[in-house]
């Protein structure tokens, strides 16, 4: 579960990506690439107002810090989204 407040991750998005923002929904995602959990928390959908590039993207906290990721294949989800923000900690180039 996030522990700051919505307004914190609209003010996110709307600082990453020049855009206000409505939270559409909340999804609980776990990763597990290779049978070891890496990563369990809550995504939360957002859709995007008057942004030029997409209409959607995926947020989520931990340890207080902020992760915004567009929704822009191969991102069609949260999962994705939390897969993609796994791969570029580690250096892999994916969609971020």
């Amino acid at each position: 579960m996030n522990e700051l407040p919505i307004k914190a991750f609209k003010e996110a998005i709307r600082a990453i990506h020049g855009a206000p923002s409505r939270l559409v929904r909340r999804a609980p995602v776990s990763e597990h690439p290779s049978g070891e959990r890496v990563w369990q928390g809550e995504v939360l959908v957002f859709a995007l107002e008057g942004h030029a590039a997409g209409i959607r993207c995926y947020a989520w906290e931990e340890n207080g810090d902020i992760t915004v990721v567009l929704h822009d294949p191969p991102v069609d989800s949260p999962e994705a989204a939390v897969r993609a923000a796994i791969a570029s900690q580690q250096g892999v180039p994916e969609a971020c």
